[in-house]
């Protein structure tokens, strides 16, 4: 489960500095965004426990805050 979330983390990073858009709403949004990505694609599914998932990416937001 971590290495989906690091990988959805990275994406959301590489959209935030493509839209030069840093703050939380841009964040979450980016973050909904990429889960339906991943679900389209079928690496994510409706077995996996999606509202973890985007709760998890949501927690970190002060991690990735400060990477910019």
């Amino acid at each position: 489960m971590e290495a989906i979330i690091e990988e959805i983390k990275q994406l959301v990073k590489n959209k935030m500095r493509e839209q030069g858009a840093y703050d939380r709403d841009a964040y979450k949004q980016f973050v909904e965004e990429s889960i339906e990505y991943y679900q389209t694609k079928g690496v994510l599914t409706d077995d996996d426990n999606l509202q973890f998932i985007e709760e998890r990416l949501l927690s970190i937001w002060d991690e990735v805050k400060n990477e910019f």
